[in-house]
């Protein structure tokens, strides 16, 4: 079993504290530089490689259901991606549930784009998970933004969950049941709010007009579902054998570095690399 099975796994069993350890699946990706900064006022920070391109920026957000996940664990992560494509990544964070609930996320990481966005000319967004459906509403309530990269998005916020992938995928995916992701989306919206309004569902939404997009997730998560139907927007890769944001185990497994490596070979270019 390698270290996202192990994590997930633990997590499943109830071992909630697993999320302090969460970072510790990544290895250091070594020639990168840190630095916490606040976005407009919002925690943040700079992910910066050693022979960065100047003008360009990654936006990511982390994932976490919108209950855990942090700057801190994944740091690593992103910063494997900033050092493969050559540029600064700005990692965000944003308000959590249930004692903030929507519309506090995407207004945090709207600011954060936007104090980004002040400081490069060219600007790409990146997430995973949950932090994926962020830059996507980001990216629609946006211009300018060059291209989006994400790494098992879950944007359906429609509370009945009916992706097939529940029952196809439940002996390899434990974690994430449709029980618990109704839980999450039951503690994300406000209590008068319907999960298929466009501005909280992107699949509600007209996607026509979003950037180039490249969508990684795995075939045993039970969230492929939503990969999957940004197909028609998007390039989907669909890695053999992986699990929800595999790409964590970046230095560590190959199937996460190819993963990185394709997600940079894609960007450079739509950033004018």
């Amino acid at each position: 079993m390698d270290a996202i099975q192990q994590m997930y796994a633990r997590w499943a069993a109830g071992d909630m504290g697993a999320d302090d350890q969460w970072g510790d699946v990544t290895a250091e990706p070594r020639g990168v530089d840190y630095l916490e900064v606040s976005a407009g006022g919002v925690p943040a920070m700079w992910l910066r490689p050693h022979d960065a391109a100047e003008g360009r920026v990654i936006v990511a957000w982390h994932g976490g259901g919108f209950v855990g996940g942090s700057l801190y664990t994944h740091r690593k992560m992103y910063g494997h991606l900033a050092k493969a494509a050559g540029v600064p990544v700005l990692l965000a964070t944003y308000r959590r549930t249930p004692s903030s609930r929507f519309p506090a996320q995407i207004e945090d990481a709207i600011t954060a784009y936007r104090w980004a966005a002040a400081r490069a000319h060219t600007v790409a967004l990146a997430g995973d998970s949950c932090g994926g459906g962020l830059a996507v509403q980001v990216a629609l309530r946006s211009t300018g933004v060059k291209a989006l990269l994400l790494l098992s998005p879950w944007i359906d916020m429609d509370p009945a969950q009916p992706s097939p992938w529940y029952e196809k995928n439940a002996a390899t995916d434990l974690f994430f049941t449709r029980p618990m992701v109704q839980a999450l989306i039951a503690q994300y919206l406000p209590g008068d709010m319907s999960g298929l309004e466009p501005e909280v569902n992107a699949f509600a939404a007209d996607l026509t007009g979003l950037p180039a997009t490249y969508v990684q997730c795995g075939t045993g998560e039970t969230g492929r579902g939503d990969s999957e139907r940004l197909a028609p927007y998007a390039r989907l890769d669909v890695a053999d054998g992986q699990l929800h944001t595999f790409q964590m185990a970046a230095g560590r497994t190959a199937a996460a570095d190819d993963a990185i490596g394709r997600l940079a070979a894609w960007v450079r270019p739509r950033l004018g690399l």
